[in-house]
């Protein structure tokens, strides 16, 4: 059984795929996977946080479907 990819698991990845092409230590072949790879992660990672976005944006809606924005306070 497949794990369900998640945001974090995907920064994780993104995170040493740029380690590993900033140590120079790869390839030309090696380098372009690994950036391919990367690019597959930003997008994913992209794609959760508009996700999120417009999750946040509904949940700020008022009853009467306007969007009422709020500094966020985390205190």
């Amino acid at each position: 059984m497949a794990k369900k990819k998640t945001f974090e698991a995907s920064m994780t990845q993104l995170e040493e795929i740029v380690k590993e092409l900033e140590s120079g230590n790869l390839s030309l072949e090696e380098a372009v996977k690994l950036f391919e790879q990367g690019i597959k992660c930003s997008g994913f990672c992209l794609k959760k946080l508009d996700e999120t976005e417009e999750k946040i944006t509904l949940l700020l809606k008022d009853g009467k479907g306007n969007v009422k924005e709020e500094p966020f306070d985390n205190e």
